[in-house]
């Protein structure tokens, strides 16, 4: 495809807050039957980032058949904790309402996101289910930033921690205070309650920083008697760094992610989601 003709559309939508959010749509829906739709939200750290950033992982979901609305969402510390999480769930009412325009009849609605996108994803899936609406078909959460306690095996073997590295800052300048760290939407990886939570698709690898908190997560949503699919790509990614990569540089990491991404569509088309707690 010609560079003068992108993969993909730019609007802004209005979800009824402060103010209308610009988001970036991929893929089309079906001329006949629907398509999954996507909510997406980039990484960054909760304070970078932007909708060239997400376009790598926007368009390896939308290769594998989806249609992707990625968020730009407003960022820390101007905005800090709750506003992302608050506009990532308010465009996935939004998204819901409009998904037989974006993908057809009986689209499906999913939330994505990768590093501090992926802790978003996860606190509008909690959102979703606290609030019941709208109903989530799934959740895909890559490298996800979910402790910020900073404190796990794979953070110290990537030689990060709580002093001096930027997802340490990140927290910080998310959170704004230390009593936000306790709250599920803005730590969903401490959430003490994860029952009726959408069936979930972990990704991490091998050389990523939040290998650790991504797979306790995992288990804890099966103890929750949440479906999990889980993946640990075993070669090197660079993740979760490498999400920023320009969608044109191809990396070993995005063709190992197609599989996944399409058989967790695949399974997830006529599962229902329980509402009640645990």
């Amino acid at each position: 495809m010609s560079s003068d003709h992108p993969p993909w559309t730019d609007q802004v939508i209005d979800i009824g807050q402060a103010q209308p959010v610009s988001a970036r749509v991929y893929g089309r829906r079906s001329p006949s039957g629907s398509a999954p739709l996507v909510v997406h939200m980039h990484g960054g750290a909760f304070v970078s980032g932007s909708l060239d950033c997400g376009s790598t992982v926007a368009q390896l979901l939308a290769r594998s058949g989806a249609v992707v609305v990625s968020l730009d969402y407003p960022l820390a510390p101007e905005k800090p904790f709750p506003h992302a999480a608050e506009a990532g769930h308010a465009a996935l009412v939004w998204v819901h309402r409009h998904r037989t325009k974006l993908a057809g009849l009986g689209a499906r609605v999913y939330v994505a996101g990768e590093e501090a996108g992926g802790n978003l994803a996860a606190a509008a899936a909690l959102m979703s289910r606290d609030r019941q609406e709208p109903e989530l078909a799934g959740q895909i959460l890559l490298s996800p930033m979910l402790d910020p306690c900073l404190a796990t095996e794979s953070q110290r073997q990537a030689e990060t921690g709580p002093v001096g590295c930027k997802w340490a800052d990140g927290w910080r300048r998310y959170l704004c205070r230390a009593a936000n760290a306790d709250h599920p939407y803005a730590a969903p990886g401490s959430s003490m309650r994860l029952g009726g939570l959408p069936p979930t698709l972990l990704v991490t690898a091998q050389d990523d920083p939040m290998r650790d908190e991504t797979q306790s997560f995992a288990r804890r949503l099966r103890e929750a008697n949440v479906v999990v699919h889980e993946v640990v790509i075993p070669t090197a990614t660079g993740w979760p760094s490498s999400f920023l990569e320009s969608a044109g540089v191809e990396s070993a990491w995005a063709a190992a992610l197609h599989e996944p991404f399409t058989q967790f569509f695949k399974s997830t088309e006529s599962t229902k989601t329980s509402r009640s707690s645990p």
